[in-house]
C-alpha cells in the first residue's frame, strides 16, 4: 500500500557536474526499507555530513541524497517488537546519512538493529548535542580505560579541541576526573575550553613537532586525537611508557608519517576509533554513560542550533573549520 505522506528534507543533487543543496519535499515511499520508521526531532552536523552534502564520493556514492549520520526522534511505526510507536530513540553511525537516506529530514526508516532507546537522563536534543562526536569521544575514552587509563595527575591531551569530537572529549574527560590539556588553533577560545574543563590550553603549533625526531621527552598519559597527520605523529613521540593514543579524525591529514620507536621502545598503543560500526552492546553501554556519569555539566555551552533552512550556511562553515562545538539541527 502506497504511503504518500509528505515531509521536508535536505536533498543534495548532482547537476551539470556541481552538487546543489536544496530543501524539498519527499514522501514516506521515498525512504529505504527497514523495520523502524522514526519521526526525526533533532539531528546534528558532523564533518562527514558536510562532505556528503558537497558530493564527496568517498562518503556517498549515489545522488540525489539526504545526508545526516545522526538522528533522534520518536518511533512512528515498527515491525520489531523491541520498539513501539511513541518510543524515544537514537540512531547514529552504521550507514545512516552515507548511502542510506539520513537525518537531515523529518522521517527516516532504518533497520531495527541500528536503533538505540534513549537512556534516562538524556533528552532527545541532548543526545544530538552528543551525536556521533560525543559517542566517538566516549568510545575513545572507553578504549583508553580498557588499557589501564585511570584519573591521575597525568595530562591527557585532546587535539582539535574546539571541534565537535574535541569539545566533547574535553568535557567528558573532565567530567570523568581527568586532567585535560587542550590544543587548538582558535586561540580566542581559551575561556570556552576552560569552561568545558581543560586545565591547560596549547596552541596547535605546540603539538606539531617539525624536527623529524623519532622521540621526545614523555608528557602525555593518554591522547584523544581528532586531527591526524603530523599532530598525531607528534602525540606519539611525547606519550608516556605503556600509555595509549586514540585516533579518531583527520582534519589535518589522513597520512601518518611516524617512527616505530614509540611502539617498541615505550610500549605506546595506537588505538583506532570507529564509532560507525561499534557493537550494540558497547553502543548501549556508552549512551548510558553519556546520560549519567560522563554527562558534561556544560553540555549546552557546546551547542548552536539551526533549522534545515539554516543548515547550508553551517555546512560551508564546518568545511572551513569555522564551527566551534556542535551544531544541532531542529526538525520539529
Amino acid at each position: 500500500m502506497a504511503d504518500n505522506r509528505k515531509f521536508i528534507a535536505m536533498i543534495v543533487s548532482e547537476e551539470n557536474g556541481k552538487f546543489i543543496r536544496r530543501i524539498g519535499e519527499k514522501s514516506i515511499d521515498d525512504l529505504p526499507a527497514g523495520e523502524v520508521l522514526i519521526r526525526v526531532k533533532y539531528s546534528s552536523l558532523n564533518y562527514k555530513d558536510a562532505l556528503s552534502a558537497s558530493g564527496n564520493k568517498g562518503v556517498t556514492r549515489r545522488y540525489p541524497h539526504t545526508p545526516g549520520i545522526d538522528a533522534a526522534g520518536i518511533v512512528e511505526e515498527s515491525s520489531d517488537r523491541d520498539f513501539k510507536p511513541g518510543d524515544k530513540v537514537i540512531v547514529t553511525g552504521f550507514d545512516l546519512g552515507m548511502n542510506t537516506s539520513g537525518g537531515f529530514q523529518q522521517f527516516i526508516r532504518v533497520p531495527s538493529d541500528w536503533v538505540v532507546n534513549l537512556p534516562e537522563g538524556l533528552s532527545l536534543k541532548e543526545s544530538m548535542i552528543n551525536g556521533t562526536a560525543g559517542f566517538t569521544a566516549a568510545l575513545a575514552l572507553f578504549k583508553l580505560e580498557s588499557l589501564g587509563l585511570v584519573p591521575s595527575n597525568d595530562e591527557i591531551l585532546v587535539t582539535g579541541a574546539t571541534g565537535g569530537v574535541g569539545s566533547m572529549a574535553v568535557a567528558i574527560l573532565a567530567k570523568a576526573g581527568y586532567r585535560v590539556t587542550a590544543s587548538t588553533g582558535k586561540t580566542d577560545k581559551e575561556n570556552y575550553l576552560r569552561t568545558l574543563g581543560a586545565k591547560v590550553i596549547l596552541d596547535r603549533k605546540d603539538v606539531d613537532d617539525p624536527t623529524g625526531k623519532a622521540l621526545q621527552p614523555t608528557r602525555w598519559g593518554g591522547v584523544i586525537d581528532s586531527v591526524g597527520g603530523n599532530t598525531l605523529a607528534t602525540a606519539l613521540k611525547y606519550t608516556k611508557y605503556n600509555c595509549s593514543v586514540a585516533a579518531c579524525g583527520l582534519t589535518q591529514s589522513p597520512l601518518l608519517n611516524t617512527w616505530v620507536y614509540p611502539f617498541i621502545l615505550r610500549g605506546v598503543n595506537l588505538l583506532g576509533i570507529d564509532s560507525a560500526h561499534c557493537s550494540m552492546e558497547i553502543r548501549e553501554l556508552l549512551w548510558n554513560k553519556l546520560a549519567n556519569e560522563w554527562k558534561p555539566s556544560a553540555l549546552d555551552l557546546m551547542k548552536q542550533e539551526c533549522t534545515l533552512e539554516g543548515l547550508n550556511e553551517k555546512i560551508d562553515a564546518i568545511l572551513k573549520g569555522k564551527i566551534t562545538g556542535r551544531v544541532v539541527v531542529d526538525l520539529e
